[in-house]
């Protein structure tokens, strides 16, 4: 299993929905079945994140009234004040 921070958005939501079907099969020992679930648990929230960011990105877009575009710049908690 790759490291949940290195995936891409793509990547965390397509192995969030093979963990979910296995869930939904009930074939998972608990053990198995309590481990799968948390890894969809932080399987989601990095979906969220990424989701959220992406979203920050392009709330960062703006259009002047002649048409032309212009970025603010893109401020993350990581970024100097």
């Amino acid at each position: 299993m790759n490291k949940i921070e290195d995936l891409s958005f793509e990547e965390a939501l397509s192995e969030l929905e093979v963990l979910v079907r296995r869930l939904e099969e009930g074939k998972c020992p608990l053990d198995e079945a309590v481990k799968t679930f948390e890894r969809g648990i932080t399987l989601k929230n990095h979906c969220d994140n990424k989701l959220k960011s992406a979203k920050l990105k392009v709330e960062q877009i703006l259009q002047n009234p002649d048409g032309t575009v212009i970025m603010k710049p893109f401020l993350t908690e990581e970024s100097p004040i």
